[in-house]
């Protein structure tokens, strides 16, 4: 399991300052930090951009690729933004991220055909929803795969993420368990003829609930999806409280460098 750091996100108010400011050097504070910390992978979200900011993206890009050699993932809902940070990546990164949105598939899947980058695939439909069972997730992937394939992407360029809930939702345990199961057969190789590569957003969990939600079901969740075979985990690297979960299953659960 590779560990991606969500740290470097606009609604961190380091970032939101330094990307108002243009100032590279908190950015890239905290990208050392990151990788000092163990991650592969650095997923960067410059948040809502308006065109004229669009550059957001790449000045975030250089900032963080001056400094470390971590792989980028590149993480907003707008082509135009993506297609920015692309243009200054030194390396090939990931696109975060692909559901079944119209206005997505028309814009980003091509994207990521053009320039032959892996592809983080949400498992959502058409209205940007996520649903609860395991099979309608299952069913999301099977669509999604399909129009990336017949875009010109292969299956190993594919990452699929099942969307962990929000703990304030009613029905956030059965979502979980569900995501659970998804990401199981997933990675078992039950849906394709092959397995694939999986992704959660754990901080996705306790988002604006950290006073009323533990860290332990953040760890719990990590060791439980781990077992299950996810592939990446997108976290916030910098909290102490996860490290030793994330040794625990570095010892256990082989890790790959891909």
């Amino acid at each position: 399991m590779l560990v991606v750091a969500d740290n470097i996100n606009a609604m961190n108010p380091i970032v939101s300052r330094a990307m108002e400011s243009l100032d590279p050097e908190p950015i890239q504070e905290l990208a050392k930090a990151c990788v000092q910390k163990g991650t592969q992978f650095i997923d960067i979200n410059p948040g809502y951009l308006s065109r004229r900011k669009e550059d957001r993206m790449a000045f975030l890009v250089e900032a963080v690729q001056e400094v470390v050699s971590a792989r980028l993932i590149l993480d907003s809902p707008n082509a135009g933004v993506l297609a920015r940070g692309l243009s200054v990546c030194k390396a090939t990164p990931f696109l975060n991220a692909l559901s079944l949105e119209p206005q997505k598939l028309n814009e980003i899947l091509p994207l990521a055909v053009e320039h032959g980058t892996p592809l983080i695939l949400l498992i959502m439909d058409a209205k940007s929803f996520t649903p609860p069972t395991m099979e309608e997730k299952i069913a999301i992937a099977v669509e999604l795969r399909e129009h990336c394939l017949n875009a010109g992407l292969r299956t190993e360029d594919l990452v699929f993420d099942p969307v962990l809930p929000s703990l304030s939702w009613d029905d956030a345990y059965l979502r979980i368990s569900e995501g659970l199961k998804a990401v199981n057969l997933l990675a078992s190789g039950a849906v394709f003829s092959e397995p694939v590569r999986t992704m959660i957003g754990l901080s996705n969990l306790r988002s604006g609930q950290k006073t009323r939600y533990s860290i332990k079901i953040e760890e719990t969740c990590l060791a439980l999806f781990a077992g299950a075979g996810l592939s990446m985990a997108l976290m916030n690297v910098l909290k102490s409280e996860l490290k030793p979960t994330i040794d625990l299953i570095r010892q256990i659960v082989p890790t790959t460098t891909d």
